[in-house]
Formats: structure tokens, sequence, C-alpha cells
């Protein structure tokens, strides 16, 4: 049975760039988050679509339903000063804050005497990538859940507020 939008989906995965692992949570904490709202790349959540609990797959997804097309435009060169204090690394993440205010990661691509590069692109952009996914659990979202979007597992608990935060 195909997963529904609003599910809660848990799963564990390992992601490669050929040979390379990139990422893990195997023999970790699964990975949860509501199907159909964005939260994961487009390419593996169409690619889990049809998958049932205890089930497991290879699924390669292609650079566009990933993390996009390199953008060999999405450069920018900055003042060395920006960063001072910062022992500056070719190839070092850097993170920011965007004029949404959402968080913004960059790499430093070039160090200059004055200025450095940084490259705005996901350090994965341009990039297939193999997905081994297993479906841990799949479960109606509560109605809080649904409103919110964050599952349960994914809250912040504030264990500091004693017995009046209805718990």
């Amino acid at each position: 049975m195909a997963i529904q939008a609003n599910q809660i989906v848990s799963i564990e995965y390992e992601v490669k760039d050929g040979e390379d692992i990139v990422d893990s949570n195997i023999d970790g904490t699964p990975l949860v988050f509501m199907f159909g709202k964005g939260q994961i790349i487009i390419g593996l959540e169409n690619g889990i679509s049809e998958m049932s609990i205890g089930e497991k797959a290879e699924i390669l997804v292609k650079a566009v339903d990933a993390y996009g097309e390199y953008n060999a435009e999405a450069k920018q060169e900055v003042s060395k000063d920006q960063f001072a204090g910062i022992d500056l690394e070719v190839g070092m993440s850097l993170y920011g804050q965007g004029e949404d205010g959402s968080t913004v990661q960059v790499i430093v691509q070039e160090i200059g005497d004055e200025n450095i590069i940084i490259d705005f692109n996901h350090p994965l952009a341009g990039k297939d990538l193999s997905f081994n996914v297993s479906i841990n659990n799949i479960r109606e979202a509560s109605s809080e859940e649904a409103m919110t979007g964050i599952p349960a597992e994914n809250q912040q608990h504030d264990e500091s507020c004693g017995s009046g935060c209805g718990h």
C-alpha cells in the first residue's frame, strides 16, 4: 500500500555518491518525517512512496531530484575581513543567515589576499545519489502533528516546565 501524504514515516538509510558513503543513520536514530511535506529530498520521497514497513530498497536519485544541478553562478566574492578570527581553509563549510532568516551553508572555494570566494551550492549539488533505505514504520499523524507538520519524535520537549505543561 502506498504511503499517503501527511503520514509519519521512519526510515534508516545510507547514501552514497559513487562509492563514497556521504551520510548514514544505520544503527543510529531513524529519520522521522511527515510524508508529502518536502521534509526530505523529492527523489527519495518519490522512491519510497510505494514501500511498506520492513521493506528495503536501493533508490537512485538523480541530481535534479536531490540537491539540484550545480549552478556555476552561485558564487560570491567576499572581503576576508568578514571572517576575522576564522582559520579559513579551501573546502571548509561555513554557516550564515540568509536574507529570509534561514541558515545558509557555503563552501570556501578560493582564498585570496583580501577576498575569498564562497560557493552557495549544496556540497552534493550536481551529484546523483544512491540510497539504501529501509522503512521502519509508517503511521497516521496525530492532529497536532498534522497541524504543525512536525512528528512527535522530532519535537523539542521542555523538561523545565514542571507539571504545568500538560504532559
